[in-house]
């Protein structure tokens, strides 16, 4: 098998987590969570965390994903380019795409507990947090696919160029987040 194409098939496969947070980040704003409660005297989540944001990330990445499905049974109908069927297809990227705003709220609940405030730097939580809620949610529930196509033989490529790929890509997402008016810091 072709290790560029080993390498780029973790990309492919992981298009649903990666859009959710930047999707939130557009669609945000409203009640919070939270509901602006508190957990041991400091917030739960903080108001960066919002229902519209969780609704509008999720289903930026869902759909995203069906795209990706339409294309896939185009080319590749027996296997959907990794995706193997389309209501296994869904389920998948329902997860990777839930997964992904579950871990952004647990990186935050965790700087919450660390004190540090909203939009502050929290280098590798910040730039993992959703790939890792994201991961643990699809091995629960789609653990064998997680494990052919990111950890068997050559797949581990996979997996590694995802976690050198994310944070260049988060850092970019956030320029252009911050160029648009949509982030208050470029990080």
């Amino acid at each position: 098998m072709d290790l560029l194409y080993v390498a780029l098939s973790g990309l492919w496969l992981m298009l649903p987590s990666l859009i959710p947070n930047p999707a939130a980040v557009i669609f945000g704003g409203g009640p919070p969570i939270d509901f602006g409660r508190s957990f041991r005297g400091k917030r739960i989540l903080g108001d960066g965390k919002t229902w519209l944001g969780l609704i509008g990330g999720v289903s930026a990445g869902v759909s995203l994903g069906l795209i990706m499905l339409m294309i896939a049974f185009r080319f590749d109908p027996q296997n959907l380019w990794g995706f193997e069927s389309c209501s296994r297809g869904f389920g998948i990227i329902f997860v990777l795409s839930f997964g992904s705003l579950l871990g952004d709220m647990g990186g935050s609940f965790i700087k919450r507990r660390l004190g540090i405030e909203r939009g502050a730097k929290a280098p590798v939580l910040d730039q993992y947090d959703f790939l890792v809620g994201s991961i643990l949610l699809v091995v629960i529930f789609y653990p064998d696919w997680f494990i052919n196509h990111f950890i068997i033989g050559e797949h581990i490529l996979s997996l590694i160029t995802l976690i050198i790929a994310v944070p260049i890509l988060h850092r970019i997402v956030n320029i252009i987040g911050y160029k648009l008016g949509k982030k208050s810091v470029p990080w």
